[in-house]
């Protein structure tokens, strides 16, 4: 059999080191959340310039997998990483010492530098080694490791600030930099499978032999074959108003949940209702794709999570304007995504199997900057309750929506 025909055999601990690596920026991005309640108050500035904290993070997040990406697909996956990882390691020590929010922000961006690289060498990493169904059902278990982060980290972060000081969380982010580097040296393979590795070589001398171009210009050609593809494009879409959603429920959570209530050390354990569903949606869809197939598993996850965003607005509107109400809506958003991006992503990435770590970087890229745009927004209306959050995260619902349609489309047309 070809390397293209059935999945090599994976050592668990090469699974365990990629989960941890992809899992690593998102660690890093909601750890601060609950500080973000006491940073406006302790560098003396507005709930606007707070928010860039976070949104500085994810744009950084974006653009670096842009480069990241073809970078990989060139030089190779570990040591891509491992550039990646020291920049996260840098930004976290930085953090740790910042004397003012617009060192801190600057921190921030650093670390979203870094944590950048395992995001798309992970998802790259996972094309390399595992083809067909196993690929998705290796996506479904990245959700799953992924969706123990955000309230993981978050509840960490909360009991690090109470007893320790904000501080304390970059001290944290540094260790374990320091550790998933080590992890990248020892445990990731320098190369791919033989059969992803001729056919990297092969589209990479293709290339060289039609144009003389430098590296950067080969870069800009292999996103310019990505954007060409219709498909792809509504797959981009997808992706990034999925995240956006949920980048914007984490930007705004701090801020409602305040207005309930909640402090630092208790918003870790209402945001956990949308992540753990996302788990258990991601489990769901290992199981269910080969069944229904992938296109009408993402159409579930749209109706679900257009519905849940609904179901957060009817509560607020109704009056009831509690941190229960605002966290039982996250358990149809959860529930949604989880069906929603692992067969996104798969369908993505799998379109142009050579370009691989391109597309993994310019969907990671979208879903960032999307995602930043949806995390910012939050500064820009009040939050006395969910009714806002809720809105802004509806837009975001209705954009996939159509996508989703315009893909179901374009695949009816190719059949």
């Amino acid at each position: 059999m070809t390397a293209t025909s059935v999945t090599p055999r994976v050592r668990p601990a090469l699974i365990a080191n990629i989960l941890g690596q992809l899992a690593f920026g998102l660690a890093i991005m909601t750890i601060c959340l609950p500080s973000m309640q006491d940073w406006g108050r302790l560098f003396d500035t507005d709930q606007s310039g707070v928010q860039l904290t976070f949104s500085g993070y994810v744009a950084a997040y974006g653009v670096l997998q842009l480069v990241y990406g073809p970078l990989s697909d060139r030089y190779g996956r570990r040591p891509v990483l491992m550039l990646g990882v020291s920049l996260a390691l840098a930004g976290s020590v930085l953090g740790a010492m910042a004397p003012n929010l617009t060192v801190l922000t600057l921190a921030r961006v650093i670390q979203g530098a870094g944590g950048a690289a395992g995001m798309v060498v992970g998802r790259s990493l996972i094309h390399d080694w595992f083809v067909g169904p196993d690929r998705t059902r290796m996506m479904a278990y990245v959700g799953m490791a992924m969706g123990v982060c955000p309230p993981s980290a978050t509840i960490l972060g909360g009991y690090l600030h109470v007893n320790f000081g904000w501080q304390a969380n970059f001290v944290v982010m540094a260790a374990l930099s320091s550790l998933l580097l080590l992890a990248a040296w020892w445990g990731l393979p320098a190369g791919r499978p033989h059969g992803h590795a001729r056919a990297a070589s092969e589209a990479s001398s293709s290339s060289a032999a039609s144009s003389p171009a430098s590296g950067w210009q080969r870069m800009l050609d292999s996103y310019k074959q990505l954007l060409r593809n219709r498909s792809f494009l509504m797959y981009m879409v997808i992706l990034s108003c999925t995240t956006s959603a949920f980048y914007t429920m984490l930007g705004g959570a701090p801020i409602v949940l305040k207005s309930y209530g909640v402090g630092p050390d208790g918003v870790g354990f209402y945001i956990m209702f949308g992540p753990l569903s996302y788990i258990v949606g991601n489990f769901l869809t290992s199981h269910l794709v080969h069944r229904l197939g992938e296109r009408h598993v993402m159409m579930w996850g749209q109706g679900i999570t257009f519905a849940s965003v609904v179901f957060m607005v009817g509560l607020s509107v109704l009056g009831w304007n509690a941190p229960l109400a605002f966290a039982l809506p996250l358990i149809l958003l959860g529930f949604g995504h989880g069906l929603l991006v692992p067969p996104a992503l798969t369908g993505s990435i799998g379109l142009m199997p050579a370009l691989a770590g391109s597309a993994a970087g310019a969907i990671g890229l979208m879903q960032q900057w999307v995602g930043a745009i949806g995390g910012y927004s939050v500064g820009w209306v009040s939050h006395d309750d969910a009714t806002h959050l809720g809105l802004l995260m509806a837009v975001f619902a209705t954009i996939s929506l159509f996508a989703q349609a315009r893909l179901n489309r374009l695949a009816k047309q190719r059949a």
